[in-house]
């Protein structure tokens, strides 16, 4: 996944734009015009580092004098009390872009830093992370890009990408033959020959089906470990498999020793907690 310059100073403006309004009425009533000023961002805890982009996006669109420095990368890790980024120029630009700069950096390294630990979690085994469309509205490619700088897999961006029969899907078709993931699989084929198809199964009888189906990935929902293993042999060398639903940090290691190739986490976006970043002016 990769951020356009121009995507990010979009968001950044709007961004701005809702926390400034009129003006940083503190900042222009205190701090005068001429003043210039040096700052530090620091991660105060171990993370993983995503959103340098935004910070700078967000520091420009104020002012194109202020220097920045960027000493810990996207994807990087940084340990507490570790510099991230330093900048100097006019006082008034970094003081109203602070707030913003750090929303999008302490977020998205949240994002980046939980990814990281699941990818550390499966470690020695075949199974990748995959993120999911649980994502904040209008930031799911910002925290998509967050998955992959913390070692994860980024799974369909949205429903135009991919075919991805659920289980709802199937129940609207449950009268269909010769059963409906057959029917669902050989309409998709036909409306989208490019796209990829996965099918949701729950049962293993459903994983025969997609792959009596030709189905080229099989989301395994809540499965346990016995049923997942079954799985991963019937699909061998026919389809790829996801194992999703009860993942977390406690749970991803079994779960991949399984066999299956890959885990999905809504976690990974819809409940990493932001990070802790600071912003401090120097002396």
């Amino acid at each position: 996944m990769k951020l356009s310059a121009a995507e990010i100073r979009a968001a950044v403006k709007a961004a701005i734009a809702e926390d400034a309004g009129a003006g940083d009425a503190t900042t222009l009533a205190t701090v005068p015009a001429s003043l210039t000023a040096r700052a530090i961002m620091r991660a105060r805890q171990p993370l993983v580092v995503a959103g340098t982009g935004f910070v700078e996006a967000a520091l420009h669109v104020l002012s194109r004098k202020v220097q920045i420095e960027i000493l810990r990368h996207d994807g990087q890790s940084a340990a507490a009390g570790q510099s991230i980024l330093r900048m100097s120029g006019p006082a008034r630009a970094i003081l109203t872009a602070e707030r913003v700069s750090l929303n999008f950096i302490q977020r998205l390294s949240g994002v980046a830093t939980l990814t990281s630990q699941f990818v550390q979690a499966v470690k020695g085994t075949r199974a990748r992370i995959l993120d999911t469309r649980k994502t904040t509205p209008g930031w799911r490619r910002f925290e998509k890009y967050a998955v992959a700088c913390g070692g994860g897999t980024n799974h369909r961006i949205g429903l135009f990408d991919m075919v991805l029969i659920k289980d709802n899907h199937l129940a609207a078709l449950r009268n269909e033959t010769p059963n409906a993931i057959a029917a669902a699989i050989a309409r998709a084929r036909k409306k989208f020959p490019k796209l990829k198809i996965e099918v949701e199964a729950d049962t293993l009888e459903q994983v025969q089906q997609a792959l009596d189906a030709g189905a080229e990935m099989i989301l395994l929902d809540n499965m346990n470990l016995t049923e997942l293993s079954q799985a991963v042999v019937m699909a061998e060398g026919r389809a790829k498999t996801e194992a999703s639903g009860g993942v977390n940090l406690k749970t991803v290691r079994a779960i991949a020793k399984t066999g299956v190739d890959f885990i999905s986490a809504g976690a990974l976006t819809h409940s990493a907690p932001a990070v802790d970043i600071g912003l401090d002016f120097e002396q």
